[in-house]
């Protein structure tokens, strides 16, 4: 048994778990965080991948969360503005369309000042006979709104809030299952096991945070016993990726005949990312993939608006996850909430615990900041609110900084492409010399395993962000998967068996 009692120990290495261990640890919290698989494995790596205010959930008057989200936007942005930047979104219209033009203008006004809007440019209007955007879409759409939102890379903002939370003293456990948790003599007493080692430690905290997502129920059922918990409605999202559809740099928002909406989204320079569904899962969020009804579903909708169509064949990757939305009872899976509910339990005397249910990866941060408002009613207050002028790991630079950060790279690292320069800043902003080091050359990187995916970017994932499979390396750390043949992955993978797990 760890001797060392922990004020918070988290289970969930999602972006809602690895936020408040971050948010909390930042504020003097001894924070403890276990995560049953890689970090971001689930849905937080499964997202559309958007920083947004949620322009439909207007529809659903769910406008505090809206304005939260808005307000978020700019603040998150300039923490992270190596994996965060601003997208301009085309919404193509036309006469007799889904939604009445004055809908949409009202919901735009709306848009850009229900707050925190200072950077990001306005809604304008489009006419789609004369603007680059209406060039690969059919004739019928003559006229367009285009509106600002942001980008971000899910899974790297997950694995930097882990980083940067054992950066400044978290304990931080991934691939480790929470097999029990009871209160004891004031405390928690949580058991767990090392699914890598089979190592079984014993861990003690003042307060427990169940963060699991899609398991938060699961985790409530299986470590403490309640078998009847059912808070969280899973709703599966799915997305699929093709060769480049258009050379524009801004995204589309297009909406269908069921109400429902889909993106269209530049992704990684080659490739454009379209999703996402919208439906009821009742099975293990582990085993979900994209169905074929989804699929045609999304081929269907993006060919409503594309001259060229898009054809299940032209698909080159798909992923799926599943959302944890709260469950309000909503009729429809896309009607129901995104916004977030953090329950408190524990009777006067008992070890608190924290159950979070829902959220998005826009409100994530405030979230963090409202779990914390929690924990300091429940064993006292440390610190106080930082995380709005922080930076996430790599993140120290300039809001708009992101050219002269690949310049900088490029004149102190002059044998490195521009497209590798750029990625490298994407992924690591600042962090990207400590990845380089005294490299003086591209021989000095290493065995090159595809791409541009060299072994001192590999050496420095297993050494800084607890990577140890070829997948944690592609799909998530990066999306150099997209560039790797199967021959190369598997490659990767042996090679990174052969050396050992070194992050802490």
């Amino acid at each position: 048994m760890s001797r060392e009692i922990h004020d918070i120990f988290v289970i969930g290495g999602g972006i809602n778990g690895c936020g408040i261990a971050r948010d909390a640890v930042g504020r003097g919290y001894s924070v403890a965080l276990a995560e049953m698989n890689d970090f971001a494995s689930g849905t937080s790596s499964g997202a559309t991948k958007l920083i947004h205010g949620g322009l439909r959930y207007l529809e659903h008057y769910e406008f505090r969360l809206v304005r939260e989200s808005l307000m978020e936007r700019e603040i998150l942005w300039a923490m992270a503005p190596h994996i965060i930047w601003p997208l301009r979104f085309v919404l193509p219209y036309h006469k007799g369309g889904i939604r009445p033009a004055w809908l949409i203008r009202l919901g735009l006004f709306l848009y850009d000042h229900l707050g925190g809007r200072k950077l990001l440019p306005a809604t304008s209007v489009l006419d789609m006979r004369k603007d680059p955007a209406g060039k690969p879409l059919k004739a019928l759409f003559t006229r367009a709104f285009e509106y600002s939102d942001g980008w971000v890379d899910d899974a790297r903002m997950v694995v930097l809030n882990a980083r940067d939370a054992a950066d400044k003293g978290a304990t931080i456990m991934p691939r480790t299952k929470v097999v029990s948790a009871r209160r004891e003599n004031g405390l928690w007493h949580i058991e767990t096991t090392d699914t890598v080692t089979g190592r079984d430690d014993s861990h003690r905290a003042r307060m427990l945070i169940n963060a699991a997502g899609p398991w938060v129920d699961h985790v409530i059922r299986s470590a403490f016993g309640q078998n009847e918990a059912r808070h969280v409605r899973l709703v599966q999202g799915s997305h699929i990726v093709v060769r480049k559809k258009f050379d524009d740099p801004r995204a589309y928002f297009f909406q269908n005949p069921d109400n429902r909406i889909i993106f269209a989204i530049p992704y990684e320079g080659d490739f454009t990312l379209i999703g996402t569904t919208d439906r009821d899962y009742t099975a293990d969020p582990k085993d979900v993939r994209i169905s074929e009804e989804e699929t045609v579903y999304l081929c269907n909708a993006a060919s409503e608006y594309f001259k060229e169509p898009v054809r299940p064949e032209d698909i080159v990757w798909t992923y799926s996850a599943v959302r944890p939305l709260f469950d309000d009872g909503a009729s429809k899976a896309q009607e129901a909430t995104r916004d977030y509910v953090l329950k408190l339990e524990g009777e006067a005397g008992a070890a608190p615990l924290l159950n979070v249910f829902g959220g998005k990866l826009t409100t994530y941060r405030r979230l963090s900041e409202h779990a914390l408002e929690k924990i300091g009613a429940a064993i006292g207050v440390k610190g106080a609110p930082w995380t709005a002028k922080s930076h996430l790991p790599g993140g120290d630079f300039p809001v708009r900084g992101y050219e002269a950060e690949v310049a900088g790279l490029k004149r102190r690292y002059p044998f490195l492409a521009d497209a590798h320069a750029r990625r490298l800043v994407r992924r690591y902003g600042t962090r990207a010399v400590t990845l380089l080091g005294a490299a003086r050359g591209l021989d000095d990187l290493g065995r090159l395993f595809g791409g541009d995916l060299y072994e001192a970017e590999v050496k420095y994932l297993v050494e800084h962000e607890w990577a140890r499979h070829a997948e944690d390396v592609l799909w998530r750390r990066t999306k150099d998967g997209l560039r790797l043949s199967k021959e190369q992955a598997q490659s990767l993978e042996e090679y990174m068996a052969a050396i050992p797990a070194m992050a802490g």
